[in-house]
């Protein structure tokens, strides 16, 4: 072969050689927008791909995924601990990505459409500055959500800095943990989303200073809710401490169910302990808020004769799913405590199982026993950390009353 013509073959192949190993795809690294299209419209997060993995910005926390793959243009978002994942595929440039979100819920599969496109953005997207009967949204509010089983009370916290927003609805039985958005125009949009849960909030300023919209969660659910501004105490929700309570008066509480490998364990099998009683499921925002609290107090009070019991009450009534599913939740809070499977998450069928309580009104529930087998308290819900001084009070109750029953002889 001439020399001229050796010199143009290696140049060849050294042009398909590189080709061959340059990266078909962008690296995922650095921030995205993300938006699930949810009936009430666009659900925006932040989503930040770091050293091989993700998490997910909502105001300020910062949820990790369980994992993060990519087969070509092929990108799968894990949420294992909820039984959940997104599926998307990259555009050619690395810019873009669109797939669905995918979640196990009791009636079966919610999917929503998911987009993401990369770089630092605005949650949502921005609206005309008009003028509107409110300035701004910081301050706390008096709820009323309502949806095809009534009316429920909330109380709003809410704090603005120029159009962004971040804060919280407190209810009866927990919290809607870190929301963020913005209020311009009149109009006031916030969302949340961990992996598992989907909420988005939309509502208008009304001519009198009020706030009227509608709450979306996931694929299915609706509620309309209106808001008033007031003060700490217009805004008061029932005690947490007093919405349960024993069906009998000599302080009864009795349950047996298997624990995950398949064996019976019942209150009996704690005589002399001091006993809290865990009512949970995997699926809960509030109880995977609350676990690691748990799991603290289980290594630093069961020496002193404290023994946590969860009862795991999960969505598809498999055995052996459900169990998993409650191994995950385990193994993501590092929780050594024992855990039975106790039914189904539907609380009128929860209810029915735990038969000295008057009903499951929450989950999570916290039955606080006595060495002497009878119940002391009961509280019903949890106010995450995204409530700021609501959980830091809620913590020190739950642990005195655990330090009180350890004192008692």
């Amino acid at each position: 072969m001439h020399l001229t013509q050796r010199k143009t073959f290696a140049y060849a192949l050294l042009t398909v050689a590189v080709a061959t190993c340059r990266p078909a795809r962008a690296p995922l690294e650095g921030s995205w927008r993300a938006v699930l299209e949810s009936p009430g419209g666009e659900l925006p997060f932040m989503l930040r791909f770091e050293r091989g993995s993700a998490v997910i910005v909502n105001g300020a926390e910062r949820v990790p995924v369980s994992g993060v793959s990519v087969d070509g243009s092929q990108v799968t978002i894990r949420f294992d601990w909820y039984d959940s994942a997104i599926r998307a595929t990259l555009s050619g440039d690395g810019k873009a990505m669109t797939g669905q979100w995918t979640r196990t819920v009791p009636a079966g599969t919610a999917r929503l459409p998911f987009r993401a496109t990369r770089g630092e953005q605005p949650r949502f997207s921005p609206v005309p500055k008009t003028a509107a009967s409110l300035a701004d949204v910081t301050g706390i509010w008096k709820v009323e959500f309502v949806d095809s089983d009534g009316t429920s009370p909330a109380r709003g916290e809410f704090h603005q800095e120029r159009s962004r927003v971040t804060g919280t609805f407190l209810t009866p039985t927990g919290d809607h943990r870190y929301l963020e958005g913005s209020y311009e125009g009149g109009l006031l949009r916030l969302s949340t989303f961990d992996g598992a849960h989907a909420f988005l909030f939309q509502a208008r300023a009304t001519s009198d200073g009020k706030l009227a919209g509608d709450y979306w969660q996931r694929d299915s659910y609706h509620a309309t809710w209106s808001a008033t501004r007031t003060d700490d105490a217009g805004a008061t929700l029932p005690d947490g401490w007093r919405d349960v309570s024993l069906t009998n008066a000599e302080g009864r509480f009795s349950f047996q169910f298997p624990d995950l490998e398949g064996r019976a364990v019942s209150l009996n099998d704690f005589r002399g302990k001091v006993v809290l009683v865990n009512i949970f499921g995997s699926w809960c925002p509030n109880c995977n808020d609350e676990a690691p609290l748990l799991a603290a107090w289980d290594r630093k009070y069961r020496g002193r004769g404290l023994e946590i019991v969860g009862l795991a009450y999960e969505f598809t009534g498999d055995a052996a799913r459900d169990r998993e599913m409650v191994r995950r939740f385990a193994r993501r809070h590092g929780i050594g405590y024992t855990l039975l499977l106790a039914g189904v998450s539907d609380k009128k069928k929860a209810s029915a199982t735990l038969p000295d309580l008057t009903r499951v009104l929450a989950y999570p529930t916290s039955v606080f026993i006595g060495r002497d087998g009878k119940v002391r308290k009961i509280y019903s819900g949890f106010a995450g950390p995204g409530t700021g001084a609501h959980y830091d009070k809620l913590r020190t109750e739950l642990e005195t009353e655990i330090g009180t029953l350890l004192a008692e002889k």
